[in-house]
């Protein structure tokens, strides 16, 4: 019998490498790691045990959440088991020389009816429990072309629970999960940390940062790193706050106290869905509405009403317990799926019986001690999203901005309850108001159960009386006499000797009209709430048609009313006149003044979070893109009261109001006075001395085409990587690529300044044939200058979604890494594109563009 590891062994010379020898191992486990590996070129070496050794294939992007991503899996020889624990560095010239990490672990298995022979028909089908990689994946074996050295497969996710954006596990999972090191400090040989990632995230607290590969000679981090998140990286979206940000409740702070209970926000019912695209939309679930409070590594499941159910919701807390925070208050709908729809029915029998639940997460109101509260509700949501990576028991509730009535119609042909509208714009009001609105497929709602009336045959009851709370009284609302089973008929008896009344909680005078229908009824203290479905409410007000859904016990009695639709609100207005509508602003499109103010005022709700309450310089070209344009960043009283201004004082110690906008009128007045483009500082006006980003401006010689631009943002994102800092492509709108790093606010200027210098002079230094560092022209000929003069105190750099004064109107654009690698031009989408720019703000490839929460390591 052939040694497996023969090829594994002859490869190294073990007397140089750190490497583990292959010796066989019995082994009979199923566990698999995933290391990161930077030899000659980037990849992720994903191994699966199987009869004794570690089956292993080297994916040159590293895995992808997308389901429509097939990354390349080129296959290699077996590794010993002992490899699994590898973490370190290979020397130069050693095969396979460069930095390891472990960069995943857990256990896999092959699905139902397969197994692991399969790995020699070239098709395996396979489900993983890493603290990373989850849910179902698939190996497929390519057709050997007759030139490969090795056989070479496709790595794909199956679109499951876990499924999600396009790169997000490679691109912010970037530290050990056995040390919690980033590859540079890997590198550098630094201890391991305190508390490696947790719950499939980068690790909770990452020392230092080190340098990256190609920063020779960059001094060692010595200062720590936060770093938390799954799915986009966690907390402090970069400069995202409609409000004073920072607001710490002492009883919110980690290790210490949950956070407290607070009244959710309710949803006013409506006839319709609302328009705009000032609206998000999410589905209606069908379930029970929940809070989640996180702490310490523990946490409880608080009902709609503040009761303690984490007993009767465990699964669901042990899962939230897992989420890679200090403290966080989350709140959404605990469902049960029924043929993959919620279904409250099923969710009832789940609850007695201890069956499989589902958090529906759609809100976040606090996180590691801060208030998000005031933040707007794309914020909060982006927020959330960063710390959520969907599961079993866990999934984010998506939405979608304007097209309502589209949801909405798709929500009722698939039999669901219908669709939930929020300002996107709108803070947490912890009641119900008209921020939030709720409009219903089918017509259903609690009630009180105030009765009953006996069956004259052998079940329990014939019908249920129900009650609403109505002008400081109960009003009789009909009964219910379906959607009873036997056990919850039993149920209900049993409980209804304890509610037993003499006299109705409906006054006698009110009942006389349904004398005939109550006719031998027992009454009952009005403590029990229904939820009831019904085909219509008559003029005398009882239902008809009624179904019984089950019992609300997460609901209080004296909370029940009855719900009556009020007229959806109209779109939000935009208050500001702008004159000369058709004057032309950019002749060789022929995009009027109008158009571009209908844009501002249209793309405000996914804008504004960036660009919003920062401190900003416009590009004002009065006549025109084609005509004299200048900058202007001080606010001279001419823009009126939707233009603010906060004060700065300045080198020379004088104060200049510089310009700020909040909302959507203060975008289209900016553009009324000529306004085309919005450039932005890196720090809010609440924390001016304190970046919330960084951005990396790549501005490519003119002999360079697009596809050099790429590479190089590619590579400077590697770089950060290296650094454990996660960042984000802007398509500049022009020719280059900003490559965005959102920060917490705690360094000041100087020190971001200083690490931007550093940083870029490094990475010139490493490829000068590639990158410069310098502004000089004649050095820059056939050269990415790297710009990062864009982080020094007053300087600017292009807002998310503003329009560029250059032909065609376009804008700088979020995009993923996986669609920039895609694109062949920086001016990809323009003011005209209105509609496709609103639906990728939510879509699945930008879920959570832009938001981490990490500071600064030292160069």
């Amino acid at each position: 019998m052939s040694d497996p590891l023969e090829r594994y062994n002859a490869k190294r010379d073990f007397a140089k490498t750190a490497e583990p020898a292959g010796t066989l191992a019995p082994g009979h486990g199923n566990s698999f790691i995933v290391q990161k590996h930077d030899a000659t070129r980037l990849h992720w070496d994903f191994r699966l045990e199987v009869d004794g050794v570690l089956k292993s294939w080297a994916v040159t992007r590293g895995p992808s959440l997308d389901p429509d991503e097939k990354r390349l899996a080129v296959r290699t020889e077996d590794h010993p088991l002992s490899y699994a624990t590898f973490e370190g560095t290979i020397p130069a010239g050693e095969y396979g020389g460069g930095t390891v990490m472990l960069w995943d672990r857990g256990t896999w298995a092959p699905v139902k009816g397969k197994s692991a022979k399969d790995i020699d028909k070239g098709h395996l089908h396979f489900t993983l429990d890493g603290e990373r990689m989850k849910g179902e994946w698939l190996l497929i074996r390519l057709k050997p072309r007759g030139k490969e050295k090795r056989e070479n497969w496709l790595l794909r996710k199956i679109d499951d629970a876990y499924a999600g954006g396009t790169d997000t596990l490679v691109e912010e999972a970037l530290t050990s999960v056995a040390t919690g090191r980033t590859m540079a400090e890997i590198a550098e040989g630094k201890a391991r940390k305190s508390s490696p990632a947790r719950g499939g995230g980068p690790a909770k607290l990452v020392e230092g940062g080190g340098r990256t590969r190609s920063a020779r000679g960059a001094p060692p981090s010595t200062t720590a790193q936060k770093r938390r998140g799954s799915q986009r990286g966690v907390g402090s979206s970069p400069g995202r706050s409609s409000t004073t940000r920072g607001v710490v409740d002492p009883s919110l702070r980690a290790g210490k106290d949950f956070p407290a209970f607070r009244e959710p926000q309710l949803c006013t019912l409506v006839d319709h869905v609302p328009t705009g695209s000032g609206w998000l939309h999410e589905v209606k679930y069908d379930g029970y509405r929940a809070l989640v409070a996180i702490a310490g590594g523990q946490a409880k499941v608080y009902t709609r009403s503040g009761l303690d159910w984490t007993d009767t919701f465990a699964a669901i807390a042990d899962a939230a317990a897992e989420l890679p925070v200090d403290s966080a208050l989350i709140d959404g709908e605990i469902v049960a799926f029924k043929d993959g729809k919620p279904d409250f029915s099923t969710l009832k029998d789940a609850i007695a019986s201890g069956g499989d639940m589902t958090l529906c997460a759609f809100d976040l109101l606090a996180l590691n001690g801060e208030d998000l509260a005031p933040l707007t509700t794309i914020e909060r949501k982006d927020r959330l999203r960063a710390i959520l990576r969907d599961g079993p028991r866990l999934q984010y509730a998506d939405h979608v901005l304007g097209s309502g009535e589209e949801l909405y119609a798709a929500m009722c042909r698939e039999g669901l309850e219908g669709v939930v509208s929020k300002r996107a714009d709108a803070p947490y009001a912890g009641k119900r108001n008209r921020t939030w609105l709720k409009a219903k497929c089918t017509l259903r709602q609690e009630f009180v159960i105030i009765g009953w009336t006996p069956s004259d045959k052998k079940r329990g009851f014939k019908s249920l009386l129900l009650g609403v709370h109505e002008d400081g009284g109960w009003r009789y609302a009909g009964k219910v006499g379906t959607g009873f089973d036997q056990a919850r008929m039993d149920d209900l008896i049993g409980r209804f000797a304890d509610l037993a009344a003499e006299a109705p909680p409906v006054a006698a005078a009110d009942l006389k009209p349904f004398r005939a229908a109550l006719r031998g009824a027992r009454w009952l203290r009005p403590e029990l709430v229904a939820e009831v479905a019904f085909a219509e409410v008559t003029p005398d007000k009882v239902l008809r048609h009624a179904s019984f859904l089950g019992l609300r016990e997460d609901k209080a009695a004296s909370a029940v009313v009855a719900e009556r639709p009020e007229p959806a609100p109209d779109a939000p207005e935009v208050h500001i006149k702008v004159s000369s509508r058709d004057r032309v602003i950019f002749p060789d499109s022929d995009v009027t003044k109008g158009e571009l103010a209908d844009y501002y005022a249209a793309i405000a709700p996914v804008m504004l979070p960036w660009a919003g309450r920062r401190p900003v310089s416009l590009v004002r070209c009065p006549q025109g893109r084609a005509k004299q344009c200048f900058f202007q960043k001080h606010d001279a009283g001419s823009f009126g009261d939707t233009v603010h201004h906060v004060d700065v004082t300045e080198k020379d110690g004088s104060v200049q109001p510089y310009l700020y906008v909040d909302d959507a009128d203060g975008l289209v007045a900016c553009v009324q006075m000529g306004t085309i483009e919005f450039h932005g500082w890196g720090s809010r006006i609440d924390a001016i001395e304190k970046p919330d980003r960084l951005v990396i401006d790549l501005d490519p010689d003119e002999g360079l085409d697009f596809e050099d631009t790429k590479r190089a943002a590619d590579h400077v994102s590697a770089q950060l990587a290296e650094l454990g800092l996660v960042s984000f492509p802007l398509l500049s709108g022009g020719k280059g690529v900003h490559v965005v790093v959102p920060l917490t606010p705690q360094a000041e200027w100087p020190a971001v300044k200083d690490f931007a210098d550093r940083f870029a002079r490094a990475l010139a230094a490493a490829e000068p044939d590639r990158f410069v560092a310098v502004m000089t022209k004649a050095k820059r000929k056939g050269k990415i200058f790297i710009d990062y003069l864009r982080n020094q105190r007053g300087s600017t750099a292009i807002m998310p979604y503003s329009a560029r004064a250059r032909p065609g109107a376009p804008v700088a654009a979020p995009v993923s890494w996986t669609e920039l690698r895609d694109l062949d031009t920086a001016g990809r989408w323009s003011v005209r594109d209105l509609d496709a720019l609103i639906a990728r703000a939510s879509s699945r490839a930008l879920a959570g563009w832009g938001v981490a929460e990490q500071v600064l390591p030292d160069l």
